[in-house]
């Protein structure tokens, strides 16, 4: 007799194939019994998600993709939203893409949900048109790599205390001509390979810099040009959601006149919100639990 995951993930296979869907999203914690019977193909091409620093067995040959999301507590939306923007970043997904989506509760360890997310009209994802050039000139992993660092410092701040601060990614030299530094710039002198934003080595020192004023400025290839900008870009727009304070505006200003990418962490809720052409691009909220 099939188990209650067996069953859902035969359903959805035919049904990801009704609906012609890019892929099946799974979620590798709710469904440990599907990962240890080690098919050798699977029904659907099917995306398997798993967390950092899960060691849950399967076989890497089964699935057509697998994206690595940061062991925080958000929202099981959030959860999407952040498999959606780093499967954006690496070109997995593009607008216009359906997904089959598999989820549930870890704790209870099966699939209590399924549904159809279609890239491009669900959440603030995709707002632009053309969004193809969302991501131009930053690479995949720097802008995951990135995700990861502000979604960890929303969840966790900084020696217990909450912490706001942006990350601005690509079109630098822009950036610095409507920018100014508020300190020293603490990158200052060292060699690239130093003071890249890829390095594990400096998460640390990275966590410590986001209690300064100010921006961090990265290149697109992941190189930390400086911490503690101020960001000049003012921006006019109607659009701009009301009740966010002035780090969110400086992000979607700097975004609204440079071709970077901002991540801003607000420090009163934790939500990490994504700017690109003075806009929202998505938020990721904190889960209450």
């Amino acid at each position: 007799m099939s188990s209650k995951n067996e069953s859902i993930m035969e359903f959805a296979c035919k049904f990801a194939e009704e609906i012609n869907a890019k892929a099946i999203l799974l979620y590798g914690e709710v469904a440990q019994d599907l990962l240890a019977q080690g098919n050798d193909k699977a029904c659907f091409d099917t995306i398997l998600i798993t967390r950092e620093g899960d060691n849950i067995p399967h076989n890497e040959e089964f699935f057509h993709s697998i994206i690595n999301i940061p062991n925080v507590n958000v929202t099981r939306l959030s959860q999407i939203k952040i498999v959606i923007t780093k499967g954006l970043a690496t070109g997995l997904f593009k607008k216009g893409d359906k997904l089959v989506c598999l989820t549930g509760i870890p704790k209870f360890g099966y699939i209590d949900s399924i549904f159809v997310i279609d890239v491009g009209r669900e959440f603030e994802i995709l707002i632009s048109e053309d969004v193809s050039d969302v991501f131009e000139d930053i690479h995949p992993e720097v802008f995951e790599t990135v995700l990861n660092i502000a979604l960890e410092l929303a969840a966790q701040g900084r020696e217990g205390r909450p912490i706001g601060t942006i990350f601005v990614l690509g079109d630098h030299e822009k950036v610095l001509e409507l920018s100014r530094q508020m300190i020293i710039n603490p990158f200052m002198g060292y060699r690239e390979e130093e003071r890249n934003i890829l390095d594990r080595n400096l998460r640390d020192t990275i966590k410590e810099f986001s209690a300064l004023d100010g921006a961090f400025v990265v290149r697109g290839d992941g190189v930390l040009v400086t911490v503690g900008r101020h960001l000049s870009a003012a921006l006019e727009s109607k659009d701009f959601p009301q009740g966010l304070g002035s780090r969110h505006i400086a992000a979607a200003g700097i975004t609204s006149v440079t071709g970077a990418v901002a991540i801003a962490i607000s420090e009163s809720t934790g939500t990490v919100r994504i700017f690109k052409r003075g806009k929202i691009f998505v938020d990721i909220e904190k889960s209450m639990e």
